[in-house]
């Protein structure tokens, strides 16, 4: 780390502590040329998620969307909002984890749906009518029967 007041290259660590509830690092260094003391700050540097829409635009991934969506189909169901906040942070991580940097809103809309069936079949069958875009009953009456047909 170059010395901002010699500008040599050299410098120790003397101290580091976490901050911003562990997101990033502050540390003390020393200058071995000129002995002064400095502050840095160490950042994890995170690629932004990026969203491939269907008419294949891309947007930044907003996981406030992601959990209004299932706020909504979870509307008056027994779901608490820990529940969909730990679904929200568990389907970002997936994609996160992953190698690539883009994710299509088909495979978002896929994992929600196979998360949503575990935790309320009401939800799912909602968020699936609006994710699929059912456009008669018989296509709302195929997936009820899929649903059925599971257990």
């Amino acid at each position: 780390m170059k010395c901002p007041y010699c500008g040599n290259n050299d410098s120790k660590v003397v101290d580091s502590r976490p901050t911003d509830e562990g997101e990033s690092i502050r540390r003390r260094r020393e200058c071995l040329s000129c002995a002064k003391r400095f502050t840095t700050y160490e950042n994890i540097e995170s690629l932004p998620l990026m969203v491939v829409k269907k008419d294949g635009s891309r947007q930044s991934f907003n996981r406030q969307k992601l959990q209004t969506s299932m706020l909504k189909a979870c509307d008056k169901r027994a779901v608490s909002i820990q529940e969909l906040d730990r679904l929200a942070t568990e389907i970002e991580q997936t994609f996160l984890n992953a190698l690539e940097r883009e994710v299509s809103t088909v495979q978002i809309g896929d994992l929600v749906m196979e998360r949503l069936k575990n935790v309320d079949k009401v939800a799912y069958v909602r968020f699936a009518s609006v994710y699929r875009d059912f456009t008669d009953v018989r296509s709302f009456l195929t997936e009820l029967t899929k649903l059925v047909g599971e257990k």
